[in-house]
């Protein structure tokens, strides 16, 4: 039998097949107890009926034990980091985990094949990953445990990814706003979610289109929340505006059910002080580069450019001291210098060459040491400084903002596992 695919793009249209009962996600299938398949087969988030009731319950209690504020306050002030590791640290402490840290970097390793379908579960790393974490989850039932699990993937991956998303636009955003509205119109203008995929367990409709049992349904999220019909100048970035509130979280009755927790660890990272902001993006950057010896040559086409390990980092190093002058000349009292890089148009016979342990070392010296030299340098300014900054442009907490979204250029290139090829 033959199934046919459909995609809604429309605001009205998501939401209808949000809430339609029969539009479901694909089931995944199962594996060993500890495992990669047997994680995805035991959450919520890829169940159905009474069994997503059951599981979705578990999360549920789970993060009624968490209190909002309380996490926005130690998403704050906890150690600096990147903001997946902040996130996962954070919500693992206030459960009661031990060892964070380790959590965390367990953590991250699962979420880079969590969402990756059935075809993503054979993955050594990503089941030994899952297997160190299930007895760590403070569960006495397994089933517990997976969707605790399930709850840290979440958290790691969709919110870490709000955060540099609200980073990157709140950089290029010329008026500050309230951390609560760059959230809010973050969700709509550039959602960490940007599709969600369903099945039909039965036929059913939407917006007049037949969906037959087994057909597969698309809902694009990105373009529901820049639907004309629904926002007013949809394509600008405008944390003041009005309107419905957007998909990104799913609707009833699969709504996620940590929002409230999800908006409030971001906050609390975009709370924190400048200069961990451009430190953790470096880091950000250089845990990424970590795997780019496996590049295999081929650019990565993204936008209306390529790029690879060697143009990633020359961009990122670039933005910093560009912005390193620009600063130090206003805080001097004097023009800053005009810069005049080939900037991401330009793709060098150097950009092309394999990146090499040695051009990793380097990318750590040279970043690394860009990052300190920021962070030392706002953590000595006074707020005042910080914010209404000397000489003309952004001032330097909005520059600090804007440098985080150097991040973009890393993951244009993306995590490189060793067996990993890019298709064309």
């Amino acid at each position: 039998m033959t199934s046919s695919v459909h995609e809604f793009t429309h605001y009205a249209d998501v939401r209808t097949a949000l809430a339609d009962p029969h539009l479901v996600p694909s089931p995944a299938r199962s594996g060993p107890v500890g495992s990669m398949a047997w994680l995805r087969n035991t959450v919520a988030r890829f169940s159905t009926g009474d069994i997503h009731a059951r599981r979705r319950a578990l999360l549920e209690a789970d993060l009624a034990r968490l209190d909002p504020s309380a996490l926005r306050r130690a998403a704050a002030s906890g150690p600096a980091g990147e903001a997946r590791v902040i996130v996962v640290r954070t919500l693992a402490e206030s459960l009661g985990l031990s060892d964070p840290d380790a959590v965390a970097a367990a953590i991250t390793v699962v979420a880079g094949t969590y969402f990756g379908g059935d075809g993503a579960d054979a993955d050594a790393d990503a089941d030994a990953a899952v297997a160190w974490l299930l007895p760590r989850m403070l569960a006495a039932e397994p089933e517990v445990a997976a969707n605790r699990i399930g709850l840290l993937v979440q958290a790691c991956d969709a919110t870490g990814s709000l955060v540099d998303h609200a980073r990157r636009a709140a950089g290029d955003c010329p008026v500050a706003h309230s951390t609560e509205t760059l959230l809010a119109e973050t969700l709509r203008y550039d959602p960490p979610v940007r599709a969600m995929y369903r099945i039909a367990v039965r036929g059913t409709r939407v917006a007049g289109v037949a969906i037959a049992e087994g057909d597969l349904v698309t809902l694009d999220i990105a373009a529901a929340n820049r639907d004309p019909e629904v926002y007013e100048d949809p394509s600008a970035f405008d944390p003041e505006r009005s309107g419905p509130p957007t998909p990104t979280f799913g609707g009833e009755p699969r709504i996620c059910p940590g929002r409230n927790h999800a908006l409030a660890l971001a906050a609390g990272i975009l709370d924190r002080a400048p200069g961990e902001i451009v430190e953790a993006m470096v880091e950000h950057v250089l845990t990424l580069a970590d795997t780019w010896t496996a590049w295999d040559g081929r650019p990565a086409p993204v936008d209306d450019r390529i790029y690879t390990p060697h143009k990633a980092i020359r961009r990122v190093a670039d933005h910093l001291v560009d912005h390193l002058a620009e600063m130090e000349a206003r805080l001097a009292g004097t023009e800053p210098q005009p810069d005049h890089w080939h900037a991401s148009e330009t793709t060098t016979p150097a950009d092309l060459a394999p990146f090499t342990q040695a051009d990793l070392d380097e990318a750590h010296s040279r970043l690394s040491r860009l990052a300190r030299i920021w962070s030392n340098r706002l953590n000595a300014l006074t707020p005042e400084q910080l914010d209404q900054s000397p000489g003309s442009g952004w001032s330097f907490r909005r520059l600090a903002l804007h440098l985080a979204g150097s991040v973009y250029y890393a993951d244009a290139i993306g995590f490189l596992a060793p067996t990993e090829r890019r298709t064309p």
